[in-house]
């Protein structure tokens, strides 16, 4: 990105209440300055006050849509440049006019994240606190809102300097074995310096420890709720979502399509597919429909297969069975379970089938809802959810984690072999790796492609 040129964006959801737009670079204030104008200027004399004024219009530049506007003088802005932001009406065609009167002034519009990028840049942040502000936009769930604040107030970017600084004097041990081998000098032993290493490798996988619940608070996990016609699958969906998203009838076969929505089930972030029922049909709407569900099944994380405990259980278990051999992370589920007559039956099934241990409900009661909510969860964090953590990896971050963890192993090795070269290799590319996370070193392309996923605004 061009860090150069003024930027500019429209910061807030078109057609709110207020929309604010943001300008920054060394031209924001001479450019704030064309398109607002109050009985005082924006200037060094009222930093960071907010003034009343007016808007100009795009043609004559003359006085239109009240407005407040404020400068922030670098450093003292969020990117670190001079910053002016307007608050005008909020209407789409008002910040429309605003937006292309600045642009017409001399900035340029702003690219996704590039408010962000030139935080980064100006050092008014690490990477790992920029991608948390991405992590805030995109929260589903309070937990996740709760780790990328802290990752924002710079938890986990603290933790990776302090390996970092623990294994540059590791490195400069090793190295002044390799420039003064002739000189008897206090060095530490292999012993010593490998101890060192362990301490980073156990830190290290402290931080591993938590790339599971990193990747679901972020990702989410795909939920398909499955089974046969009429099991009350679009019934589940309405009941976990709590409004009636999908239409339900007594009629087999309402559902046609996957049917996609989010919704947050015990803090987890989650993206619920109800699917049409799986059957035979003749139907080719219906058909390409059952080929969607199947194929969604395939795709999902976990499965809530859902059967008729009322009616012909046993042909119900059967097709689950036969759908789901050799799938994982299924949850059996027996509907309908207040209408069970037969009991004896069912219970029969039940105990022929030990090893599979469905869960009873009733969606139209609402009951056993919490049962099945326990075993997604349990599912969810594979037993091993420690609550609120201070951080909580993402897969960007494990995998230069786990590249570092690598290279200290090999590194170890080596200075226990006193194979001083080859060892400051190893703690050279473990540096690095750390680096990477915090942004001290990165590829440049990486950066282009972390901050584009950002929104523009941001």
């Amino acid at each position: 990105m061009n860090t150069i040129e003024t930027i500019t964006a429209l910061c807030t959801v078109p057609g709110g209440a207020i929309s604010i737009i943001r300008i920054s670079g060394n031209e924001a204030l001479n450019i704030g300055n064309k398109v607002w104008k109050g009985k005082q200027k924006l200037s060094e004399k009222n930093i960071r006050k907010m003034l009343f004024g007016h808007c100009l219009s795009t043609d004559k530049l003359q006085t239109t849509d009240p407005a407040l506007a404020v400068f922030m003088k670098k450093p003292y802005s969020y990117t670190g440049e001079d910053v002016v932001e307007i608050h005008c009406h909020g209407g789409p065609l008002v910040s429309k006019k605003l937006l292309n009167t600045i642009i017409n002034c001399g900035a340029r519009h702003a690219e996704p994240g590039e408010f962000t990028f030139r935080s980064f840049i100006n050092g008014k942040m690490d990477l790992t606190q920029a991608e948390a502000v991405g992590d805030v936009i995109t929260a589903h769930s309070d937990m996740a809102l709760k780790i990328a604040e802290k990752q924002i107030d710079g938890v986990l970017g603290e933790k990776i300097r302090k390996l970092r600084i623990q294994l540059i004097e590791i490195k400069s041990e090793i190295e002044s074995r390799m420039d003064f081998s002739e000189e008897e000098l206090d060095w530490q032993t292999s012993e010593e310096l490998n101890s060192s290493n362990q301490q980073v490798i156990e830190e290290i996988n402290n931080l591993l420890d938590t790339k599971n619940e990193g990747v679901i608070l972020r990702e989410g996990v795909k939920l398909v709720i499955a089974g046969r016609p009429n099991v009350g699958k679009s019934s589940l969906l309405n009941l976990l979502l709590g409004y009636e998203r999908a239409i339900v009838t007594p009629m087999p076969g309402t559902t046609r399509d996957t049917l996609e929505e989010y919704a947050t089930l015990r803090n987890i972030p989650v993206k619920m597919i109800d699917t049409a029922g799986i059957r035979e049909s003749s139907d080719i709407i219906e058909a390409k429909g059952i080929e969607r569900s199947i194929s969604s099944i395939n795709q999902a994380n976990i499965i809530l297969w859902l059967m008729n405990a009322a009616e012909n259980p046993e042909e119900e278990f059967k097709i689950m069975q036969e759908n789901t051999n050799g799938i994982k992370n299924i949850i059996p589920i027996w509907n309908k379970a207040d209408l069970v007559k037969d009991k004896d039956a069912l219970n029969q099934l039940l105990k022929d089938n030990s090893q599979i241990n469905p869960i009873m409900i009733s969606v139209a009661k609402e009951q056993g809802i919490e049962n099945l909510l326990d075993a997604f969860e349990k599912i969810v964090w594979h037993g091993k959810h420690h609550g609120e953590t201070e951080t909580a990896v993402s897969s960007r971050h494990a995998a230069l984690l786990e590249t570092t963890r690598t290279a200290v192993i090999d590194a170890m090795e080596n200075i226990s072999n006193e194979d001083w070269e080859l060892a400051a290799v190893g703690i050279n590319k473990a540096i690095y790796s750390l680096g990477s996370i915090t942004g001290e070193t990165i590829d440049p392309d990486i950066l282009d492609t972390i901050f584009s996923k950002f929104c523009i605004g941001k």
